[in-house]
């Protein structure tokens, strides 16, 4: 028996697939939509721990044990938690918000990848749709193997309606696809939620929306976050509450603290990459407060070039991780320099969280660019440098759009020669 591939090229069937498996519907269709639409004899799934709750596995867990499914689970939320500190260094947003769903997909199709490859696979299969970015992200790191990509939802024009008679008629183990009334992606760096009336984007979303963030209040509180070349290392409160943590520990720390004054809520429109705007809402106080600090600190001890310099960087670093990328030749490159960039980028930032906001209000570090004398309006000169001797350059300044303003100005007219040697 063989069937038609994603690219348009048939391969016989049989042999085992991996799915990346979540447990909801999704997902638990694709099991004996694999099997009777595309002929393999077994299916596994695979669930990558990237910081979700815990009721997601035990749903993934219960499903497939009622499915017969032979289902791995594998921990990355380490390897995850690395590289949301990367993106630190990076200042990596997309059209203002945390990267999250984004940079953990590359991280769960990896290990997805190496399950496969290590079980025998000749496929690896996921439940993403059409429409959205997952797809893309998933199968950036799926096709450059040499396992088949199956993608079911998407190749056989499933709908959501299409599903959930699916699996009533096959008695699947789901609860007819109602999963709450919003879409919800969860990992260490960020909450998503959309969907339903949240498509509206005149709609005002309810408070009940809202997992990781209480409503902002008038309360106020500071954390002091410790860079070494970079890389957030701690996080201490006025409290003295957390202090050195690994990665993990630092972000779930934070999300914690912070989402308790209203930290990290961004309500945006967003531009996927297939060119679809939709409403999207997010929280991150983690994130919110790690790359709030570290530009705070990177404004000491960088210098205006480094300052004018870095965001092009950075806005091509953020772009490849919201592609899924994050493996791109070009990331090597764009890693280089960021690595470079922090070679100074030590020591310590205070942000005061206050209404769902943070803010800086102290910064201190040893490679600071910045002398507090020199800039002092009590000070008279700057290393020997007169105030009067800025009066050749304040003469200067401006010389050649007085010019053009003018309207252009003979030589022997302006009282200004510039030789060439000048």
């Amino acid at each position: 028996m063989t069937h038609t591939t994603s690219d348009g090229s048939t391969q016989e069937s049989g042999g085992k697939v991996a799915l990346a498996f979540s447990g909801g519907l999704d997902t638990t269709v694709c099991v004996p939509l694999l099997e009777e639409e595309y002929g393999y004899d077994e299916v596994i799934g695979v669930t990558v721990d990237v910081g979700q709750p815990a009721a997601e596995f035990d749903e993934a867990e219960e499903t497939a044990e009622a499915l017969g499914l032979e289902h791995y689970v594998v921990d990355a939320k380490q390897a995850f938690a690395e590289l949301c500190l990367d993106s630190v260094t990076a200042n990596a947003t997309y059209q203002g918000y945390p990267l999250g769903t984004a940079m953990a997909r590359p991280v769960i199709a990896e290990a997805i990848l190496e399950v496969a490859i290590e079980q025998g696979c000749t496929g690896i299969a996921h439940g993403c749709t059409g429409k959205g970015n997952d797809q893309l992200r998933f199968e950036a790191v799926w096709r450059d193997s040499d396992l088949e990509v199956i993608a079911p939802v998407r190749e056989l024009g499933l709908t959501r309606e299409w599903e959930q008679e699916y699996a009533a008629e096959k008695e699947l183990p789901v609860e007819g696809g109602n999963e709450g009334d919003w879409s919800v992606d969860t990992n260490l760096w960020s909450r998503s939620v959309e969907g339903k009336n949240l498509e509206d984007p005149s709609y005002q979303p309810p408070e009940d929306i809202y997992e990781w963030t209480d409503a902002p209040t008038g309360e106020t509180t500071t954390i002091t976050v410790e860079f070494e070349q970079g890389y957030p290392v701690s996080a201490t409160t006025a409290d003295g509450e957390g202090g050195e943590l690994d990665a993990v520990e630092l972000i779930e720390f934070l999300n914690e603290y912070a989402g308790a004054y209203g930290v990290g809520r961004t309500d945006m429109m967003e531009d996927r990459m297939l060119g679809l705007k939709v409403r999207e809402n997010y929280e991150h106080p983690a994130a919110t407060v790690l790359l709030t600090a570290h530009e705070a600190l990177e404004q000491l001890v960088f210098t205006a070039d480094e300052r004018e310099f870095k965001p092009q960087v950075e806005h091509q670093w953020a772009k490849k991780a919201y592609e899924g990328l994050i493996d791109a030749p070009i990331m090597k490159s764009l890693n280089a320099y960021v690595a470079a960039s922090q070679e100074n980028v030590t020591g310590t930032v205070t942000v005061k969280l206050q209404g769902g906001t943070v803010r800086p209000v102290g910064r201190e570090s040893e490679h600071a660019v910045y002398s507090e004398s020199a800039a002092s309006f009590d000070t008279e000169t700057v290393d020997g440098i007169a105030q009067a001797d800025a009066t050749g350059v304040a003469k200067y300044h401006g010389f050649q759009a007085r010019l053009a303003n003018a309207g252009g100005t003979d030589e022997d007219e302006t009282d200004v020669e510039l030789t060439a040697d000048d």
